[in-house]
């Protein structure tokens, strides 16, 4: 008789803390659960008071497999850190369709996004004392054309031991169909790894999480698509919360974050996790 199998150790990052202070809590409430070993910070967010990192960090020791991250943010409605920076709307960042399609067509500066992704680094390392242990990116920020350039040269002068999140995975043909989304983001990802690994940065081996946050969508199912098939070091995106004025006047992204909040609270995942013979390591 063969041995079982030895479970996949997966990382499940709760994205955007310090985007409000609902969303922070309830980030913190999953990883004393023991439901989340990976969350990402934003330095430009507006819930990232001392106390809400002294916070996360006494919420991280109570989960000694939690590792905390960057989530450097380069779109609206947020703001750079970094003086004369270009290409703004008035004084925000620009949205992430117009910043995307600017990187297409070629007409950014990276080291406009060098400079900011080093002064969020720079303040993460303040508030932190000590560098992130992985970089990624709101709204897939590090995988648009011409920003990765800036964004990899940041972290590899800056934090060269942290890894970054590409965001691709190798599906079937007809998951890829499926989700349009998806094909963007692994199109985008398979120059992310080429320019992150000739700079010696490593990365996840497989990505999950996207899908239409705006639909009413059952993120139990979700999530067991997600875990199918990804490999022993893959990462899932989520994005639990709770909701409160801050976060109603800054994302479009509220209910949903509740639900995926209960789920991920609840005893139904830890059953999925066992069943799908995975472990947040």
């Amino acid at each position: 008789m063969s041995a079982a199998a030895s479970p996949r150790r997966i990382w499940l990052c709760a994205d955007d803390y310090g985007i409000s202070p609902a969303v922070n809590r309830a980030i913190r409430d999953l990883i004393e659960r023991g439901r989340l070993n990976a969350t990402s910070v934003m330095m430009v967010g507006p819930a990232i008071a001392r106390s809400e990192i002294e916070a996360l960090q006494s919420a991280a020791k109570t989960n000694p497999r939690c590792t905390i991250g960057l989530h450097v943010t380069l779109s609206a409605p947020f703001r750079p850190l970094t003086m004369h920076f270009r290409p703004l709307d008035g004084d925000m960042f620009m949205p992430f369709p117009k910043l995307l399609r600017a990187g297409v067509l070629r007409r950014l500066d990276r080291e406009f996004f060098r400079n900011e992704v080093k002064a969020q680094l720079a303040a993460f390392m303040e508030a932190f004392g000590r560098a992130p242990d992985f970089v990624d990116g709101h709204q897939h920020v590090q995988l648009y054309p011409q920003i990765r350039d800036g964004f990899v040269d940041a972290v590899v002068e800056t934090a060269p031991g942290a890894w970054v999140r590409q965001g691709g995975r190798d599906l079937p043909l007809r998951q890829r169909l499926a989700s349009p989304k998806a094909m963007v983001l692994d199109s985008l990802s398979a120059q992310f790894r080429r320019r992150a690994g000739s700079a010696g940065l490593s990365f996840n081996p497989g990505f999950a999480g996207a899908y239409d946050f705006t639909r009413d969508a059952d993120f139990g199912a979700l999530m067991r698509q997600f875990l199918e098939g990804l490999p022993d070091g893959g990462l899932v995106m989520c994005h639990p919360g709770f909701v409160d004025d801050v976060l109603a006047g800054l994302d479009p992204m509220t209910d949903v974050r509740e639900r995926e909040h209960a789920y991920l609270a609840s005893d139904a995942f830890a059953r999925l996790l066992t069943d799908s013979n995975v472990t947040l390591g």
